[in-house]
């Protein structure tokens, strides 16, 4: 089982060792292909005055010295071409994020790094629409159709974080799931799927109480991994706060997502 765990944003170089500290015992555990992750820069925070993370060149040399000490594989956002070779020297996954799921020239730049390339379904998208975003990837690599066995082969992943609901909340349809699943690996991201976008004046809101329930039944339809952000202070959080959980919270729920997996 994938699991991609860590911070929503880079606070400062102490919090990011606190909580990898943290997530070692799922690192060790054999059954989980585990990346730690943490964003250097969030550039779709809804308010000019909200923290964005220490940037590209201080960030990667922050995410480097976790790398260095824990021997995690790595995942962060890219939001810009040129970003993505200097981001592909450091971590193995480069995430497309979900507003940008459509960029052409993102995607294709990060499927020409060796990384293996996570794009995020737009809130706002047809699942089924996401295999012209995973086709994008997939011949940019030499291959020719949007299909799970390609996609897997050359590294290309989905991952599936809500639709929009009205105004100010997400849903997520299950449906979703099979239906990316056909032409790529998918990952259910278990904190956004439970944001609130928007609904904290400002800056987005959330409700952890049902990261844990939706990730039970994403495993119950059958993923090939998760996307769980996780914070050792969940309230004292600088961004996404109100849907991270905590790594104590994380483990627990491992626990019933392997076992569910297995059945």
């Amino acid at each position: 089982m994938i699991l991609i765990a860590g911070p929503c944003v880079i606070e400062s170089q102490e919090m990011l060792r606190k909580i990898a500290s943290e997530l070692q015992p799922l690192s060790e555990d054999a059954r989980i292909d585990f990346y730690f992750k943490a964003s250097f820069d969030k550039a779709n925070r809804t308010s000019l005055e909200s923290y964005r993370g220490p940037g590209l060149e201080k960030g990667l040399e922050m995410l480097g010295r976790i790398k260095e000490e824990f021997g995690y594989k790595l995942l962060t956002d890219i939001h810009e071409t040129q970003q993505v070779t200097k981001a592909a020297q450091v971590v193995d996954i480069l995430q497309i994020p979900a507003f940008l799921c459509r960029q052409t020239d993102l995607i294709v730049e990060a499927a020409k790094s060796q990384s293996i390339v996570n794009i995020k379904k737009g809130q706002f998208m047809n699942p089924a629409d996401m295999s012209h975003s995973v086709l994008k990837a997939i011949k940019t690599r030499g291959g020719s159709e949007a299909s799970y066995e390609e996609a897997k082969r050359l590294g290309i992943w989905l991952t599936e974080r809500g639709s929009s609901f009205g105004y100010g909340n997400l849903v997520v349809d299950m449906r979703s799931l099979m239906i990316m699943r056909q032409f790529a690996p998918v990952i259910f991201d278990a904190t956004h799927a439970v944001q609130m976008p928007g609904a904290a004046g400002g800056k987005s809101g959330g409700d952890s109480r049902f990261v844990a329930p939706l990730s039970r039944a994403a495993a119950a339809v059958g993923v090939d991994g998760f996307f769980t952000e996780t914070h050792v202070s969940p309230k004292e959080a600088l961004s996404d706060g109100p849907n991270m959980i905590t790594p104590q919270a994380l483990k627990v729920l491992v626990h019933q997502l392997l076992a569910l997996s297995e059945i």
